[in-house]
């Protein structure tokens, strides 16, 4: 029996969720117009950008990686230009609201995991 493991398990946990703490604040920060136009990181569903990156370095120097995975999708609320339902009527201000979404996938000991944040983002 390995009484590492627990702790192993919890370090690898620590590193994946700061990377998406990465992301979430990448997704903040990123400038609207750079979210929305056509080579966005998040592109709009069911479109993607998929691609690997390096979740952290663990004790001992094993690096941890992953996949990450990200699309975004409007609100039924924006104007169907902004790929929504709504109209002037029911959305005078004109804004737009999406809903961003970065999943990272990565395996440990043979064992897959996913974890995801999901932002918001309006103007």
């Amino acid at each position: 029996m390995n009484i590492l493991a627990p702790r192993q398990w919890t370090m690898v946990q620590n590193v994946s969720d700061a990377y998406l703490s990465y992301e979430k604040a990448f997704a903040q920060r990123i400038p609207f117009e750079s979210l929305t136009d056509s080579s966005s990181p998040w592109p709009v569903y069911p479109a993607k950008s998929e691609g690997p990156v390096t979740l952290g370095t663990l004790p001992g120097g094993r690096t941890l990686t992953g996949n990450v995975i990200r699309t975004r999708m409007p609100d039924d609320n924006n104007l169907p230009a902004f790929g929504g339902n709504a109209t002037t009527a029911t959305n005078p201000a004109e804004m737009q609201t999406w809903i961003l979404q970065s999943h990272v996938t990565y395996t440990i000991s043979g064992r897959d995991y996913v974890k995801s944040r999901t932002i918001v983002r309006t103007q």
